[in-house]
């Protein structure tokens, strides 16, 4: 017996595109599984043969940090500036970073 639609989960769609190293987040759909996610995010969001890969994630398993705990999630990084190499000159040779 199929679910209702109702009872489909939310995933997240992301998606590689042709010129990007990385998927980006491109929106959400409802989909009874992993397999429909996918071929419906392919419908929607890659109609142009854009995208070179699609992942989906059902929505229920991502977790975000809370945006008021900013400030405590970073702090132990603002000391460890041997992380972010401003300091260091770029040869002109090296190009793009």
């Amino acid at each position: 017996m199929e679910k209702n639609k109702r009872d489909w989960p939310l995933w997240e769609v992301f998606i590689r595109s042709k010129q990007g190293l990385d998927h980006k987040h491109v929106g959400s759909l409802h989909a009874s599984d992993a397999e429909m996610a996918i071929e419906n995010a392919r419908d929607v969001y890659t109609r142009r043969m854009e995208g070179v890969s699609i992942w989906v994630v059902e929505s229920k398993y991502l977790h975000a940090s809370n945006p008021d705990e900013e400030g405590a999630l970073y702090e132990s990084a603002k000391s460890k500036i041997y992380r972010h190499p401003t300091f260091y000159n770029i040869p002109e040779s090296v190009g793009h970073m």
